[in-house]
């Protein structure tokens, strides 16, 4: 079995690999990684839309990893990073504070939030960490994480469920690890497994 993800940096593939050897080592991951279309789509290019889609319909089960295209990712119905943790987190947290470190993801993460709680009782916060993002672009891993955990930790009280947004924030979770969080990665790689498990 193989499964095609989409990224928009580098270190994601090495983040995937890892899930896959622990989860379903006998699968096999063709990953394309295409820094330019969140670029792109930070500065605005609407020509990205397009190529995105026309790159996500070419290929069979897949999942996009970048928060920003998860739009389009529903769109050609492949796995959307977040929608997994989202559905999680919807149905299961009274008080959900979600953070992120990209201004471009914040509208598609809270209405997809705000589509997978429906009706339900829920209550969102947000908590932009624009600051980090920087440190992520410019290697610094650790220094993302510590900035990450640092804010989250201001914010998290009154808080049932904490939701790292993007799938590079999964390297604060270590750092968080007393505290309600959720991450995208995981839960979407096991929702891809099945669906091209389905579609065999």
């Amino acid at each position: 079995m193989s499964l095609t993800l989409f990224h928009t940096a580098d270190v994601h593939i090495a983040r995937f690999d890892a899930i896959r050897d622990r989860i379903a080592p006998h699968v096999e991951l063709c990953h394309i990684n295409r820094p330019d279309w969140l670029s792109r789509a930070c500065e605005g290019d609407g020509t990205v839309d397009a190529e995105c889609l026309t790159a996500f319909a070419t290929v069979g089960p897949a999942l996009c990893s970048c928060t920003t295209l998860g739009p389009l990712a529903d769109q050609a119905g492949i796995v959307r990073i977040d929608r997994p943790m989202m559905q999680q987190a919807a149905e299961t947290a009274g008080n959900i504070l979600l953070a992120y470190c990209v201004d471009s993801t914040a509208k598609a993460s809270r209405a997809l939030l705000n589509e997978c709680i429906g009706n339900r009782p829920v209550r969102v916060t947000t908590l932009p960490i624009l600051e980090a993002w920087p440190l992520f672009e410019g290697g610094d891993n650790a220094g993302y994480a510590a900035k990450i955990a640092q804010r989250i930790r201001e914010h998290a009280a009154g808080h049932d469920c904490i939701l790292l947004g993007q799938a590079s924030m999964d390297v604060a979770a270590p750092l968080l690890a007393d505290l309600p969080i959720m991450t995208p990665a995981e839960a979407a790689f096991i929702a891809a497994l099945d669906r091209s498990r389905a579609s065999r």
